[in-house]
């Protein structure tokens, strides 16, 4: 079969090409299955990216399915912003999914498992299956109740159903091996009780499967070919095998693991990121130093160049860490012929031109993008009274500075050559205004050739300029490693295979021991404070100043590149008409360089 693209190959594409000459899957069927209890992140668009992105090249289909089996985390505010950003990215998905659908297949299969003695209920708590399961040194114990009959087994797990039992009292566990050096085969949890209602069944069930027996469920339902997850998910495959296995399922999928992305200076990890969110230290999921899809978006990132970053990292099977500013080299390549380029003033100082007619304007010529002659040109006005940058201004200078200073001359962009002429003072001895005078001969365009300056210097019209906020980030975390944090959610979703990784999750699993909750809440607190320790208090930084007068009714999400500052995007938060709110997305230059990774 030949593939839609010739594209760079990988192993999981390698796999694939077998499997289609082999005869063993007709058609290439993949999943994107993110759990809806908070905003996707970085490393989600990874993975759907591959998932989408492989489907497509060998003319497959990709399914869209939300994990929803545990109600006390998840809402349905995150399954439609999980939607949004799926289709941000630019992918659409063949089918849309709930694995709350297959609730009572589940429920049918684990009866199943019971029948051929491969489940039991048991009544250990949180505290005891943890100390029964052993260490990578040590079998674990078997559980007291792992003999229960069939016949008794049905029954309690009937009744637990019925909800007959409080959260956390019973659970069923698989019957495995209890020796197994996969610790994730010792008898883990398949069900756990809550009492809860869910976003999409309501009140109508009580017991809720785990995700290790639940996911691999869902892939053989749909029919899934070629499973793709991240590279914490290896150790749970042979778990994964037996549930689709003992459950007898007709269709068979098959787990592939790659790595996952790790990026410097972010924590990709949704167990991290809330309560950041939670405490208000930042501006929501959406804030712009997250490292959600949400905060790229709203930062001013183009789905072109996420995609395009995920390209070039490639999908491989030994996990590093992506320097940052690789994602940063791909948005700026994708902005620089689309954003139009314009003058904004961020730390504005006032001069007055004195030898410029008083009430006069004139309207300048300037192209759009230099790179780009198609966006053509635009009018800029010019008048007595301009806006410059404090920086662009020193009243003792160093030598090679070469902007503007008392005795100096410079150009106006798109304008005329100015000199500085004398200096305005606060009583606090601040510069508040500069008087300078103009050379009418040396209009931008004029072919004037008489003398040349070295700087160069940009402005807005005081008259005309439209006041404007400016917020500049910077990484959220002083720690390069994003403080610990390039904890995948893969790796939460396989520590939620067991009972005791449930309970200290703060999920009901079995039953919690006298002082659980405390030490739960003790050690949240502590990675919380850790987490603050991290924070980089300079990762925002607001300014106000002003923007040429066309910018004065821009759109949520409109894209500008400003001169000398970088590229910027409209803010569609907090952005109104007239006062428009600009978020930095890069600055214009890197000292990265992609040849050299």
């Amino acid at each position: 079969m030949e593939t839609k693209a010739a594209a760079s190959s990988n192993f999981i594409k390698n796999i694939i090409i077998d499997d289609l000459k082999s005869g063993r899957v007709s058609q290439v069927v993949t999943r994107f299955p993110p759990e809806p209890n908070g905003f996707l992140h970085i490393g989600h668009a990874k993975a759907i990216c591959i998932s989408f992105e492989t489907a497509d090249e060998f003319g497959g289909r990709t399914h869209l399915r939300f994990d929803d089996t545990n109600p006390v985390k998840e809402d349905s505010l995150f399954v439609e912003s999980i939607k949004e950003d799926v289709e941000w990215l630019g992918f659409q998905w063949e089918a849309l999914y709930y694995a709350s659908e297959y609730f009572e297949e589940m429920y049918q299969r684990a009866q199943l498992l019971i029948r051929k003695g491969k489940a039991f209920v048991c009544d250990l708590s949180a505290e005891q299956i943890r100390a029964t399961r052993g260490s990578f040194t040590e079998p674990g114990k078997d559980s007291p109740y792992r003999n229960r009959s069939v016949e008794e087994n049905l029954e309690l797990f009937a009744a637990m159903r019925e909800g007959k039992f409080p959260d956390g009292a019973k659970v069923l566990r698989a019957k495995i091996d209890m020796a197994s050096p996969n610790i994730n085969l010792r008898d883990p949890v398949l069900y756990r009780i809550t009492h809860a209602s869910h976003h999409q069944t309501g009140d109508k069930w009580c017991i809720y499967p785990m995700y290790a027996f639940a996911h691999p469920l869902e892939d053989a339902i749909e029919g899934i070919t070629h499973s793709l997850c991240s590279a914490e998910f290896e150790d749970q495959r042979p778990l994964y095998d037996w549930v689709v296995r003992e459950c007898e399922m007709p269709h068979q999928p098959h787990q592939y693991e790659f790595a996952r992305l790790n990026l410097t200076h972010a924590v990709t990890s949704k167990r991290k990121l809330k309560p950041l969110v939670d405490e208000q230290i930042v501006d929501g999921w959406d804030d712009p130093r997250l490292s959600t899809i949400a905060g790229y978006r709203r930062k001013g990132y183009t789905s072109e160049s996420i995609r395009a970053f995920v390209r070039e990292i490639g999908v491989a099977k030994s996990n590093s860490t992506v320097d940052a500013r690789m994602l940063e080299h791909f948005v700026r390549d994708d902005l620089k012929m689309k954003a139009p380029r314009t003058m904004a003033v961020l730390r504005p100082l006032k001069v007055v031109i004195t030898n410029y007619p008083e009430g006069q304007v004139e309207m300048l010529k300037a192209e759009n993008n230099s790179e780009n002659p198609e966006m053509g040109e635009r009018e800029i006005p010019f008048s007595r009274e301009i806006y410059i940058e404090q920086d662009d201004f020193m009243e003792n200078p160093p030598s090679k500075y070469f902007r503007l200073f008392p005795g100096n001359e410079v150009r106006l962009k798109n304008a005329y050559f100015i000199k500085c002429n004398d200096v305005v003072k606060d009583a606090a001895g601040h510069v508040v205004e500069l008087h300078c005078t103009y050379d009418p001969e040396t209009k931008s365009g004029s072919g004037f050739t008489g003398r040349k300056v070295k700087g160069t210097i940009h402005w807005t019209d005081a008259g005309s300029a439209v006041p404007a906020e400016f917020r500049l980030y910077e990484a959220l975390f002083l720690d390069e490693n994003g403080s610990a944090g390039t904890e995948d959610e893969a790796v939460e979703a396989a520590a939620a295979a067991d009972a005791s990784s449930e309970s200290a999750a703060g999920v009901p699993g079995a039953a919690e021991e006298p002082g659980e909750p405390q030490r739960r809440d003790q050690e949240a607190a502590k990675a919380l404070k850790e987490l603050k320790a991290q924070i980089n208090p300079a990762s925002l930084e607001v300014l106000h100043g002003y923007v040429e007068p066309q910018l004065g009714n821009v759109q949520p999400h409109e894209k500008f590149q400003f001169f000398r500052h970088g590229y910027f995007n409209v803010d569609p938060k907090y952005s109104t008409a007239g006062k428009p709110v600009f978020n930095r997305i890069v600055a214009l230059k890197s000292s990265f360089d992609l040849k050299q990774g």
